[in-house]
């Protein structure tokens, strides 16, 4: 296989043999980003299938400077939010609810999980707050960029941020709980 800045190179000049090389080799690991930030595999087919186009029309503008796949990552989370945009045009912080778990005490320190437990749960976060929460936590953006983002305030997002957190505390609590039972 060609290295990858001949390909990037052959791709700014439209080849279709040098794209095809370029969306196998990146496609999996570009997919499981948007399936950490959409509610199902469709909807990250969708965004991974957008997003590539976007990378496509938009790669003569890489000027390899810095990471190709980070440039890749962005282009692709910024596809996630537009489409979430689209969908969802009145982002509103809404009542948790349905997603609430009655009674639960959240201790201060809980036990170990596993990753796949941890990732379950994040997976179950309302989608406002997943989306708020994995731009906090896996892109490290500040409430600011969010905000600007998603045109939402600065305050919506650390409400949205702070709701999936006791979210996500609740849920660990009722599994360490379940544990604890079993045990």
């Amino acid at each position: 296989m060609k290295n990858l800045n001949e390909i990037i190179k052959q791709c700014q000049s439209n080849s279709s043999k040098a794209q095809k090389i370029l969306y196998q080799k990146f496609s999996p690991w570009l997919f499981g980003v948007c399936l950490q930030y959409c509610k199902d595999r469709t909807e990250a087919e969708d965004n991974l299938q957008d997003g590539f186009v976007k990378i496509f029309n938009n790669i003569g503008k890489f000027r390899f400077e810095g990471s190709f796949e980070g440039w890749m990552r962005r282009i692709m989370v910024n596809t996630i939010i537009e489409s979430f945009r689209k969908k969802n045009p009145v982002y509103l912080v809404d009542s948790m609810e349905d997603y609430q778990i009655e009674d639960e005490d959240i201790p201060d320190e809980s036990p170990q999980h596993s990753a796949k437990e941890l990732l379950d749960i994040i997976e179950s976060l309302p989608p406002k707050y997943k989306l708020v929460f994995n731009l906090y936590a896996l892109e490290g953006l500040s409430h600011q960029e969010i905000s600007e983002s998603l045109d939402i305030s600065v305050g919506t997002s650390k409400s949205n941020l702070s709701r999936a957190r006791k979210f996500l505390k609740q849920k660990l609590a009722a599994k360490t709980n379940n544990k604890t039972q079993i045990a």
